[in-house]
């Protein structure tokens, strides 16, 4: 029984990682015909809610399923392309958010599993060192939590401006861990950030498509920022860096 449901779980993984090379090859290929302004939304709610899935579903033990750290690298790798999008006042948080992004992509050619970064960076006392793949994963984590954010804030009211939305967003997920310098650039940018329908024409969404979308990204990323944050809390280190 258990091997049947091992079994199982292979494959749907298997099928996940298919999903998400066929959302990549789009993705590169939008990026060959120069279109990388304008995110598909549906590529990257549909991949994070593979995601949720997977941290839902059990393996053959009765145990919650492992999140491998290759198929996590590709889902976040698609987020990317909404950073460009919003323009200067994020080019910190976007060049942060891909560097950090590729160093995990690199790990996962060694490590299979979220959590066997984290036990070898904990071996070796190097969990919050500079560069490291457990630091960096935190610092993946704060960049979906800040495209969750910005979701909610720019779906809690249509008079809300992107740039109300986007500050009230950096503010509570960015702003404690970055420094004064960082923090003042952000604000500077803000002012630069397209309007909100520029930024819907840029995610080739009307206001209604976009609000639904936005919504599933918010329900898929919350598990998986959860797990995340298990990881370290199990393993008794605080979030507050």
């Amino acid at each position: 029984m258990h091997g049947t449901l091992d079994a199982r779980n292979t494959i749907n993984m298997d099928k996940v990682e298919c999903r998400f090379k066929e959302a990549r090859a789009m993705a590169d290929f939008s990026t060959a015909r120069k279109t990388t302004t304008m995110a598909s939304l549906s590529l990257i709610v549909g991949s994070f809610e593979e995601l949720a899935k997977l941290l839902n579903s059990r393996n053959g033990r009765g145990c919650k399923t492992d999140l491998r750290l290759d198929v996590f690298c590709e889902a976040c790798s698609l987020v990317s392309v909404l950073f460009n999008c919003l323009g200067l006042a994020f080019k910190f948080a976007r060049m942060e958010y891909v560097t950090k992004v590729q160093n995990l992509v690199e790990a996962s050619k060694a490590y299979d599993n979220l959590h066997d970064i984290l036990d070898m960076d904990i071996a070796n006392d190097t969990v919050k060192s500079p560069g490291s793949h457990s630091r960096n994963l935190r610092r993946v984590r704060q960049g979906l939590d800040l495209v969750r954010a910005l979701f909610e804030q720019f779906l809690s009211t249509n008079d809300y401006s992107l740039k109300e939305a986007a500050s009230t967003a950096y503010a509570q997920v960015c702003a404690p861990y970055h420094s004064w310098t960082v923090r003042a650039a952000v604000s500077a940018g803000m002012y630069t950030l397209p309007t909100r329908e520029q930024l819907l024409l840029r995610l080739n969404e009307t206001d209604q498509s976009a609000g639904k979308k936005m919504r599933r990204y918010i329900n898929a990323s919350v598990p998986v920022i959860e797990y995340i944050d298990e990881l370290f809390i199990s393993r008794n280190i605080k979030l507050n860096w």
